[in-house]
């Protein structure tokens, strides 16, 4: 069982920066592979990026490649989505997940999910 929390949310200009973070609890942080999600009005939900275990395989959406990155600290049970360039259509709730499986496809399987935080990115 793990219990996520996201923060770092909030307004920013088109071609702005912000950093989201996901903080985890329990001892095995290091076990889960982490992914960030997001979630517009009236869309479906759609894969942002995710990162294994060991932070040693990313992967991302191509519409946030060149732009977001997703890291992780394993010391401080938390992943990051650093989102660079950011544009209109990045709007929507993010929510990072987590899944204790491995395996080299990181866009699914996912198990424990936080609440999400809100994205605006105003045109």
């Amino acid at each position: 069982q793990v219990q996520l929390a996201e923060s770092g949310g909030g307004l920013v200009q088109a071609g702005g920066s912000l950093r989201l973070s996901c903080a985890a609890s329990g001892r095995s942080f290091s076990t889960y592979a982490m992914g960030w999600f997001r979630q517009a009005p009236g869309k479906e939900r759609e894969f942002v990026a995710a990162i294994s275990q060991s932070g040693g395989s990313t992967d991302y959406a191509d519409s946030v490649k060149g732009r977001f990155t997703i890291s992780r600290d394993n010391a401080k049970n938390t992943v990051y989505l650093q989102m660079n360039s950011l544009k209109p259509e990045d709007t929507a709730v993010y929510a990072c997940a987590a899944r204790n499986s491995y395996g080299r496809n990181l866009r699914g399987g996912y198990v424990y999910w936080g609440q999400g935080t809100q994205v605006t990115v105003s045109s």
